[in-house]
């Protein structure tokens, strides 16, 4: 295959022209690489370089005017808003950057295809006087501000431009129509010199004006890199602005229209293919090039083009070991780059200028992998302890000085991340810079290669340096929110470039990198409506109607020149392998492109389709199970001395596993910080609340004016026990304030309870309340000592029964706590859980003598005070009434048979700790 470039020169060289005084113009810089490495095949003596230009290059000179970045632009806009608009009306610059953003990219559209200004605007103006919704004679203020931003909006270009020109300077647009006025000029003094133009395809106006006007004063050459297929076919959008230039331009009423090819038609090995996901396209293309370098293909004519952006560093980590070249032509976008996320994270920290922050972005500040070194110390780390505190003491907000109390070293790191910007962009500035030379200072006292992490401090570096420049050049930035607008605007378009060797290795590019360029292999990806083509985006001021009456570009050119660098990918290729995400994501992009139902429908190749997925192995849910070593044995010795609780058997019982992963290997849940009140938090404040009333009343008789006192002291008490076991956390607000007045609630209504039960003549003696208890074991078969302990909320006697009571702040039933056979008490956590608790309390107390038998135990639950006191009952059968809530000598035996069966199978070497399927 001969690539389109050397066949151009090629033809060239035919024509016996002298290649130095050429000036070659190309729609990308990249292609000129190339170009120059084809030349240099062709000739047998040195000659000096023909003059190689981009087409913006080249406009450029022939306007005069330099051309300014986007942020430059907006500031200088800005400028003659402020000039033209009277100070009560003007809007900040963090809101005008939104609108001013758009009506930019407008004026740059109507003078790349050279609109009559006056008439544009004047036009959009009468539209909009004649559709605005006011019915009214005097038209409100909203009406009236309404009309007159378009009113403005010529005064505002004319003003613009006019100080842009005068300053030699200006937006693309401008200076394609700045190029156009010189370019009678620019032939006269040309004589002698001629351009090649090769490789265009869609051409606004002033372009199409520049090469006709060199054209026909026979000043330059054209080439057209356009298929048969596409130009002779008069609907097919690859050739529809090729099919334009051949049918209006002067030049070919008596020019012939060269450089139409036949290559399309050429056999080729097309593949689409269908995978989830854009991470299973990285993939998928890494097991591409492996397939592909295996068959000993040449690297360097196989091309990767990326549909989307993203995609470049999955790809870039699938690209297997074998492939050593490769030369990636579209750079990283900073917003890509992972120290991006950390001046983000200062920017949601600072910019609202709290007074005290929020736990979360704190946590994030500190444990961001840029920032986490700086706080190293030769005995730990500073962020570590610091984000424990925080978690422990449930810090839901806290200012600087509350911070720094917390540490005793990196004071001074701790106040200048946290220290008020005072929603200053001078202050923000300076302090980002500074962040960036520690972290730089840190990487360089460190002994491991940190290259790649220097490269993306300087790239952030000199970000920051652009936003210091224009903010001191233009002092609009009046608050942090400003800044953090124009430094996303920033981010989005800079980029961390890579360096290669554009002729050797693998090239991975995006869809414009790869205009003029022909390579046998191209793999493309994200070929996907919404993504290739970009689907119907109208980022305009100007409605699709006058776009189309004034012949400015819609939606619908922009399909057309995706469809021209989808096909003309095709053209010279041999093997085509198209990429599809088969996940349909409305915000990413749809089912897959029209593109490839198009080259199916029109049959001149044939398309394998296929769909791939990646191999998922089946896994077997197997139950886990852990063999009882002798390393096991000695830890569940050291914990039975300690004593089960009931709890902890309970929590066996629910699955062994968590037994055995909490109490043998001391493995706790993650502490966070309880930015609500968690529900055992809660429960504890109920618990410690009653304790502190009941606790002095041992040994008395429960009399209302005990409750009365009770009663009136609630709220003191419950805040007392919040405030101990919230630590530092705010319960004065929001859903806190909501559960600290449940907690009053519950205990108020349980008072109301016991002074019910008092006043229909009951007689209610405390005997104990919290009480500890513990008793050794002894168990057949196992030769170390067993201890059982736990904590009795309550045991009183009734009207001369005694009860042992345990406090729910849950939801308890009846039904829970009744039992029909023993065995099940061991095995069934969710029917039986509770009776199994009041029964191991009420064992205890009896080994202990501190009951005499029959006594009764049962729940008290806090959401179903209506059902009183849910006594333990016995039932024959589950159908049955009957049922015995009295406990005897007989019912604890029956329960001590059960217990230590249960223990021996926790405790036996033979026995090992199975995992129970809690999915049933």
């Amino acid at each position: 295959m001969i690539s389109f470039i050397k066949s151009v020169l090629i033809d060239l060289q035919n024509k016996n022209v002298n290649f130095q005084e050429l000036t070659f113009v190309l729609p990308s810089k990249r292609a000129g690489v190339f170009l120059k490495h084809h030349l240099s095949s062709l000739l047998d003596q040195p000659i000096f370089t023909p003059q190689i230009i981009s087409s913006e290059e080249f406009v450029e000179e022939l306007s005069g005017l330099q051309n300014l970045p986007n942020t430059d632009l907006l500031f200088r806009f800005y400028e003659t808003y402020k000039a033209l608009t009277k100070e009560e009306e003007q809007e900040p610059f963090e809101s005008f950057s939104k609108w001013a953003q758009i009506l930019l990219q407008d004026f740059n559209e109507i003078d790349r295809y050279l609109i009559p200004q006056d008439h544009i605007f004047d036009y959009l103006n009468a539209i909009k006087e004649l559709d605005h919704w006011s019915l009214e004679s005097n038209s409100t203020d909203l009406v009236t501000n309404y009309l007159k931003f378009w009113k403005s909006l010529k005064n505002y270009y004319a003003s613009y431009t006019e100080n842009l020109l005068a300053s030699k300077q200006g937006y693309q647009g401008l200076i394609y129509r700045k190029a156009v006025d010189n370019l009678e000029p620019y032939m006269e003094d040309c004589s002698g010199k001629n351009h090649v133009f090769l490789g265009f395809n869609a051409l606004n106006s002033a372009e199409s004006k520049i090469i006709q006007g060199l054209l026909k004063n026979d000043l330059a050459h054209i080439y057209w890199d356009i298929d048969k297929a596409f130009i002779d076919d008069n609907v097919h959008d690859a050739g529809w602005f090729t099919r334009q230039h051949r049918a209006h331009w002067d030049y070919f009423k008596t020019k012939p229209f060269n450089w139409v090819t036949e290559t399309y038609s050429t056999p080729k090995n097309i593949q689409a293919i269908g995978i989830p996901k854009l991470v299973g396209q990285a993939k998928y293309i890494g097991q591409l090039l492996t397939d592909l370098t295996q068959k000993e293909t040449k690297l360097s004519s196989i091309a990767v083009v990326l549909g989307e952006e993203h995609l470049l560093l999955p790809v870039l980590n699938s690209i297997p070991s074998t492939i050593s070249k490769l030369n990636v032509t579209m750079g990283l976008p900073l917003q890509f780059v992972p120290l991006a996320s950390v001046f983000e994270q200062l920017f949601v920290l600072h910019k609202n200028n709290p007074k005290e922050f929020y736990y979360k972005d704190v946590v994030s500040v500190l444990s961001h992998p840029s920032i986490y070194p700086l706080f190293e110390t030769e005995s730990g780390n500073v962020s570590v302890n610091l984000v424990a505190h925080i978690t422990k003491n449930n810090l839901v907000y806290m200012g600087l000085s509350d911070l720094k109390k917390l540490v005793t070293e990196h004071i001074d790191l701790i106040e200048f991340l946290f220290q008020s910007w005072q929603d200053k962009p001078l202050i923000a500035l300076k302090n980002c810079s500074t962040l960036i030379s520690r972290m730089k200072t840190n990487l360089d006292g460190d002994k491991k290669n940190h290259s790649l992490e220097l490269e993306y401090l300087y790239r952030f570096n000199t970000l920051f340096n652009q936003l210091s420049e224009l903010n001191t050049a233009y002092k609009y930035l009046n608050s942090v929110s400003a800044l953090q607008t124009i430094y996303k605007e920033l981010l989005s378009s800079e980029t961390l470039d890579f360096k290669g060797e554009p002729l050797e290795g693998l090239q991975i590019m995006g869809m414009l990198e790869s205009r003029v360029l022909d390579f046998d292999t191209v793999i493309i990806s994200s070929v996907n409506e919404g993504i290739l083509p970009s689907g119907k985006t109208n980022n305009s001021f100007i409605p699709f109607d006058v776009k189309i009456e004034r012949g400015l570009p819609t939606f619908k050119e922009k399909d057309a020149v995706y469809t021209y660098h989808f096909y003309r990918l095709l053209q010279r290729a041999k093997n085509v392998y198209i990429l599809y995400n088969t996940e349909i994501d409305a915000l990413k992009g749809g089912e897959k492109s029209r593109f490839l139902t198009q080259l199916e429908i029109e049959g001149q190749h044939e398309i394998v389709n296929s769909v791939i997925a990646p191999e998922v192995p089946i896994i077997e849910q197997k139950l886990q199970e852990i063999v009882k070593s002798d390393a096991v044995i000695e830890q569940l010795k050291v914990f039975s001395a300690k004593g089960f609780s009931p709890s902890s058997l309970s929590n066996y019982i629910r699955n062994p596993m968590d037994f055995y992963f909490e109490k043998v290997l001391g493995i706790k849940e993650f502490d966070d910080v309880e930015e609500n009140i968690a529900a055992n938090t809660l429960g504890s404040v109920i618990h410690n609340s009653l304790e502190d009333f009941y606790k002095p009343l041992e040994g008395e008789l429960l009399t209302l004016e005990h409750l009365k006192t009770f009663k009136e002291q609630i709220k003191i008490t419950v805040t007392k026990h919040f405030k101990d076991l919230y630590k530092d956390g705010d319960f004065t607000k929001g859903k806190n304030l909501i559960i600290f007045e449940i907690a009053q609630r519950y205990i108020s209504n349980f008072l109301n309870l016991e002074r019910d039960s008092l006043k229909a003549g009951n007689e209610i003696k405390i005997i104990a309340i919290e009480s500890d208890e513990s008793i050794n074991i002894e168990i057949d078969g196992l030769d170390f000592p067993i201890r059982l302990k736990g904590k009795v909320d309550r045991v009183d006697q009734f009207n001369g029964v005694i009860r042992v009571v345990d406090y729910k702040s849950g939801k308890v039933e009846q039904n829970k706590l009744e039992i029909v056979d023993w065995e099940d008490l061991t095995t069934d956590y969710t029917k039986y859980s509770k009776s199994f608790q009041i029964l191991c309390y009420a064992y205890m107390m009896r080994q202990n003598k501190r009951v005499e038998l029959p006594i009764e135990a049962g729940i008290i639950s806090f959401k179903n005070l209506n059902g009183g006191f849910l006594k333990f009952g016995k039932k024959e059968s589950s159908g049955s009434r009957k049922k015995d809530q009295l406990i005897t000598n007989e019912t604890l035996d029956d329960f001590e048979v059960e217990l230590k069966k249960l223990i021996t199978e926790i405790c036996s070497p033979e026995l090992n700790f199975i995992e129970k399927d809690l999915t049933k």
